[in-house]
């Protein structure tokens, strides 16, 4: 994503009308260069959570890096802690889980393989990343 990209996308996530700590999420994973970053709202169709933050990094460490980021920035700025992580060893699919939202960060092929978006049809999307 280039910086105009990067600027359109970050203007569009503040007018939607998600959470605050969807935003600051999101804006997370865009400083730390994720791809494809897409949210879900589920509240209302699962008891499972409200919200399901969805995005890709291009290797194992970066993974694990948008993961750590995650984890250090919103427990520093709104001082929120995870109720668990998996999958962090390998770093393929490794999932956060803050209860009213979880993020699953995907390589590529992880991602094409389990397709959360088109498990989760009918819920509410929101895609931060450039049309291409």
């Amino acid at each position: 994503m280039n910086i105009e990209e990067f600027r359109l996308v970050s203007a569009d996530l503040q007018k939607r009308r998600i959470p605050a700590e969807i935003k600051k999420t999101v804006q997370i994973l865009l400083d730390k260069k994720a791809e494809k970053i897409t949210v879900l709202k589920l509240k209302g169709i699962t008891e499972m959570t409200d919200y399901l933050v969805i995005c890709s990094g291009n290797s194992s460490r970066q993974n694990n890096a948008l993961a750590d980021a995650l984890q250090e920035t919103l427990k520093k700025e709104l001082n929120l802690q995870p109720l668990g992580i998996e999958g962090n060893r390998l770093a393929e699919w490794i999932l956060v889980d803050y209860v009213d939202f979880v993020i699953n960060i995907f390589s590529a092929d992880w991602r094409n393989k389990f397709s959360l978006e088109k498990l989760w049809m009918d819920a509410k999307r929101y895609d931060f990343y450039p049309d291409f």
